[in-house]
């Protein structure tokens, strides 16, 4: 299924991003900001279900085997960045199906964007506590660190980002019930959170135009492992 609303905004744009994960608390967020920003004139999200949201600058793909995406590299073609947005919460996942989802679906991905845009800009939500040693007896920190690695290593520019605690966008909650939970409770104290805890503080918006800024400019950064205060730096650019 290819839901598609063709048409070009007025300004010149000119970006092509792809989206994965436009459904989630973050990826919602960051498709909004790609679509009020003047400098994205073509957005294509993918996932196994509609995004959701319809725009003119929307090319809204729904595909179902996410360990293949050969069938829509024409879709991908000439796209500038890549925003990864997808994953799950380790809870009550065993680590060969945890692993599946978070590794192996973005190594896809990944992939099949590196052979059709070789000079694209990748980036990955990560979480803060990813280990890219590998060695953690923490086994989402260990599959996290493990995708990082393997996305540093292809022919991309990537970033990675490690958001701590991520203050959701209006409109925008977490779809997994104790997350939303918490986020009710937490949000108040967001202010709070900001000054006392700066590098592990963001918001989802601040992911989005973090993103954009990356893409835009392709900073010369020492790292590419970006934490919450560089996120919050980022999206002021």
């Amino acid at each position: 299924m290819r839901i598609t609303e063709s048409g070009t905004s007025a300004g010149g744009n000119i970006m092509k991003v792809v989206v994965f994960g436009a459904t989630g608390m973050v990826g919602n967020s960051v498709l909004r900001e790609c679509l009020d920003d003047p400098r994205i004139d073509e957005v294509v999200t993918v996932g196994r279900n509609p995004s959701g949201t319809t725009a003119p600058k929307i090319v809204d793909i729904v595909h179902r085997d996410m360990l293949d995406f050969s069938a829509i590299e024409a879709d991908l073609t000439g796209a500038d960045a890549c925003f990864f947005c997808l994953g799950v919460s380790s809870a009550g996942m065993n680590e060969a199906d945890y692993t599946r989802i978070t590794r192996d679906i973005t190594l896809a991905a990944a992939t099949t964007l590196s052979g059709v845009n070789p000079q694209m800009v990748f980036v990955y939500v990560s979480g803060e506590s990813a280990d890219s040693t590998e060695t953690s007896k923490t086994m989402w920190k260990r599959v996290r660190g493990a995708t990082e690695n393997a996305l540093l290593a292809l022919p991309l520019t990537t970033y990675i980002l490690r958001p701590g605690f991520i203050r959701p966008r209006p409109g925008s909650p977490s779809k997994t019930w104790w997350y939303k939970a918490f986020y009710q409770i937490s949000v108040p104290l967001y202010p709070l959170l900001r000054k006392v805890w700066p590098s592990s503080v963001t918001t989802s918006e601040n992911i989005g135009r973090a993103m954009i800024t990356l893409a835009a400019n392709t900073p010369d950064l020492p790292d590419r492992v970006l934490r919450s205060d560089k996120i919050n730096e980022l999206a002021q650019a």
